[in-house]
């Protein structure tokens, strides 16, 4: 493991990077100047695709799976510049997933990042096809990443792939739609959380160490933090959209209890599923212990997903 920070690590953050709200700012910046430059230009044709495309993709939000793909990177000793386009691919991809989540016949959302969802700005079909566009060129600028060995790459397009399809993201959003109003057990519940939520957030740690080479102690550690935050994430997702503020959150709340989803605070209640996440949170922590300095604004990301209020 790493235990002091190593040299050379030109695009690293600041010294006040363990702030996790800077880290995020930070990040959010890198990270839409790499999509600004990428994404078809409002010029491009059918113009109407692309405005679609930045429209959601350059809508703002945390960006904290980009982040977390930075701050993994980071974490094992290494520059966080080669990590970046897969950071921009993951956001891509978590972008298209919430386009088509938003739509009538999923979710039904209004509102997303406090700006109305694509579906009601571009039309149903648009909205469609850009969640598309996103998903396909995700992987187009994954291909592109020069700067990762391509070992090291073959292994990160093929972990996006399994977070982002039946076996992670697109199962878990079935799982989730199955199980609108039923009862579901614990383990159907966390299926849908580790999959439908939690895949991606596995993803983004393990690929960020992917990208710069992480050894295979460094890779296990941080597939626990990132099994263990990926739940917690969702978990916390649950409460706030029973006592979140919908001008923090950007989004509509109420709206699980209204389809009668499954979610943790249906299933135990608010205050159990609260301690549910603060274990987990702690128990990522715990899984990056034996990193060094250069992992705690890894460590301040998972605390604020801990206690995120949007």
């Amino acid at each position: 493991m790493p235990g002091t920070a190593a040299p050379g690590r030109q695009g690293s953050s600041s010294a006040g990077a363990a702030d996790a709200e800077a880290y995020l700012r930070d990040g959010a910046a890198l990270v839409e100047a790499f999509l600004d430059a990428v994404l078809p230009a409002r010029a491009s044709y059918p113009p109407s695709l692309a405005e679609a495309v930045r429209y959601s993709a350059l809508g703002g939000g945390k960006r904290l799976r980009p982040a977390l793909v930075l701050a993994a990177a980071e974490a094992c000793g290494k520059d966080r510049r080669p990590a970046v386009p897969v950071a921009a691919a993951i956001e891509m991809i978590h972008t298209y997933s919430l386009i088509h989540d938003d739509l009538p016949a999923m979710d039904d959302d209004d509102l997303r990042r406090g700006r109305p969802t694509s579906h009601k700005v571009f039309g149903e079909a648009l909205a469609i096809l850009a969640g598309d566009a996103l998903l396909t060129q995700a992987f187009e600028v994954l291909a592109a990443a020069g700067e990762i060995p391509p070992p090291q790459l073959a292994a990160i397009v093929r972990e996006v792939a399994v977070a982002a399809g039946p076996a992670g993201l697109i199962g878990g959003q079935v799982a989730d739609l199955e199980g609108e109003g039923r009862e579901v057990d614990l383990p159907t519940l966390e299926y849908i959380h580790t999959h439908k939520t939690g895949a991606l957030i596995l993803a983004c740690l393990r690929c960020g160490a992917l990208a710069v080479g992480a050894d295979a102690p460094q890779l296990a550690a941080l597939t626990e933090c990132g099994r263990r935050a990926g739940l917690g994430f969702q978990i916390v997702d649950d409460i706030l959209d029973v006592e979140g503020d919908p001008a923090k959150t950007g989004k509509g709340t109420g709206r699980d209890s209204t389809h009668r989803k499954a979610t943790y605070p249906a299933l135990f209640g608010v205050e159990a599923s609260r301690r549910r996440a603060e274990e987990l949170i702690d128990e990522g922590i715990g899984a990056v212990a034996a990193f060094g300095a250069e992992a705690e604004p890894l460590r301040a990301l998972v605390r604020f997903v801990g206690r995120r209020s949007r």
